[in-house]
């Protein structure tokens, strides 16, 4: 038996997962975030421990003798959120969190404090990440910064309290903007550039390894028969990777949740900072990703729904399940701004083509179609950073719309494969981890992609359609941008 943490923003999820990978039971604890100034975003990162040990007494009360019988327990995480702790493990202050936006500043100071930031980093410096953080508590909170022992992200906060360690995984730490992402291994410079060092990061372990064993108090609590051992885990895009098999150069995700992201594992480290293609360590070892990261997909789907005062679900039921044209409208997805390719927190959406015709039909296939071009541009910085994408599995909300699927297929013109119904996520992922910390197999050998049910193929016609369609939306933006300066 394994065991599956993942610390979300709005929840904590565990799963218990059987030897032949069935999850048997899981439970969730909700989290709260608050926001004390707009564009802020923090957690008490003690509500993590709260809400883990919350949903493992859970499965313990609905489970007893599965969760006795776990030997590998695995993590996943929010990524990004800077935990500050002091010389006793004690946090200094509310975490902040992956979305929040104060530090734009902060970053252009970084990348003049280290010139070689992106090439070591294989990123561009974005407020979400957790280095500018701290550089914004330097500046503005001195005397809270001077007391920093150790900065440890969501889910290792959560490992310490597990196991008493500090350290964390490749793909984690990757998002902190401290990693040499090309030889996985903390970097002197980039700590430098926010007055930290060695001393306060904790050890790198690959996300398969062992990170360390569950605490003899929680072992008892629990009635575990024996002591499992706690993998490195990853970053929750990484252990959804996992969890979904794509860990084999070339394996791809398009996940349509909240936000968007457009998934591809790599042999090496592709970096791609002109399109602000996010480069990460995969969650495996010597094996890395890249992601395209768009920040409102089935969140603009839900503005539009609000606006019109209609269910989601009702909006997409309208729609033919097979579009035979594009939409007369288009629509520009940045409600919250935008990482790639633009990284611009400061880009605004639009409906462009609006006449008393329009009706809820066309602007709902709008937002789909906006939000399918928005991928086609994380497929064009991914194609100019030397990697294709043949095809992608379809994963997330948006993911059981039919309409949407059609067009994300014409849109990207590559076949979408639909699994079979489950749950393939971050916390089935972090337990697949567990699985081979305990075990030691060969990740690439059992980390295999779930069975497929469908494939959606693109529309060759459609496809052309939307390609004309396509380049006019990548007019949208510039002009958009100098029209609101």
């Amino acid at each position: 038996m394994y065991l599956g943490l993942d610390i979300g923003t709005s929840s904590v999820k565990a799963v218990l997962v059987g030897d032949g990978e069935a999850i048997l039971a899981s439970a969730t604890v909700l989290l709260e975030v608050t926001r004390p100034h707009p564009g802020w975003s923090e957690q008490d990162g003690d509500s993590w421990i709260a809400a883990t040990q919350g949903a493992i007494d859970k499965l313990k009360a609905s489970h007893p003798k599965e969760l006795a019988a776990v030997t590998g327990i695995g993590l996943s995480g929010q990524m990004h959120g800077a935990t500050l702790l002091d010389a006793a493990d004690k946090p200094l202050r509310p975490a902040i969190l992956w979305n929040d936006g104060r530090s734009a500043a902060e970053c252009a100071e970084i990348e003049a404090r280290c010139t070689a930031s992106r090439a070591i980093a294989g990123n561009i410096a974005m407020p979400g990440f957790t280095a500018p953080k701290l550089a914004w508590v330097k500046k503005h909170e001195p005397e809270l910064f001077a007391k920093v022992a150790k900065v440890l992200l969501p889910k290792d906060y959560v490992r310490l309290w597990l196991t008493g360690e500090y350290a964390s995984d490749m793909s984690d730490a990757a998002g902190t903007l401290w990693l040499d992402v090309g030889k996985r291994q903390w970097s002197p410079e980039l700590l430098a550039a926010t007055d930290l060092n060695l001393s306060h990061m904790p050890r790198l372990v690959e996300g398969t390894d062992v990170s360390g064993s569950l605490r003899d108090s929680l072992v008892s609590r629990w009635g575990m028969s024996r002591t499992p051992v706690v993998a490195g885990g990853g970053g929750d895009n990484a252990a959804s990777a996992v969890g979904m098999g794509a860990v084999k150069p070339g394996v791809a995700f398009a996940s349509l949740g909240t936000s968007g992201v457009l998934f591809v594992s790599n042999a090496s480290f592709s970096p791609n900072t002109d399109g602000a293609v996010h480069a990460f360590c995969h969650a495996v070892p010597n094996t890395w990703h890249q992601m395209g990261v768009i920040l409102s997909a089935t969140d603009s789907l839900q503005w539009l729904s609000h606006l019109l005062d209609t269910p989601a679900p009702d909006l997409t039921k309208g729609l033919d399940p097979k579009p035979a044209a594009p939409s007369p409208l288009l629509f520009l997805p940045y409600l919250s701004g935008e990482r790639t390719p633009h990284n611009d927190a400061g880009a605004r959406g639009a409906f462009v083509g609006l006449s008393h015709t329009s009706d809820r039909a066309a602007m709902t296939q709008a937002v789909l179609e906006g939000v399918a071009f928005a991928f086609r541009d994380c497929l064009r910085v991914l194609n100019d950073a030397g990697t294709d994408i043949t095809r992608a599995f379809a994963v997330g909300g948006g993911s059981r719309s039919e309409a949407w699927l059609q067009i994300m297929a014409a849109v990207l013109d590559r076949p979408l494969d639909i699994t079979a119904e489950g749950d393939y996520g971050g916390a089935f992922g972090a337990a697949r981890l567990g699985r081979i910390a305990a075990t030691g197999d060969d990740p690439f050998e059992t980390l295999t992609p779930p069975p497929v049910a469908r494939s959606i193929e693109p529309d060759k016609a459609l496809a052309a359609a939307y390609a004309d369609r396509y380049a006019k939306y990548r007019a949208l933006y510039p002009a958009i941008k100098a029209a609101l300066a």
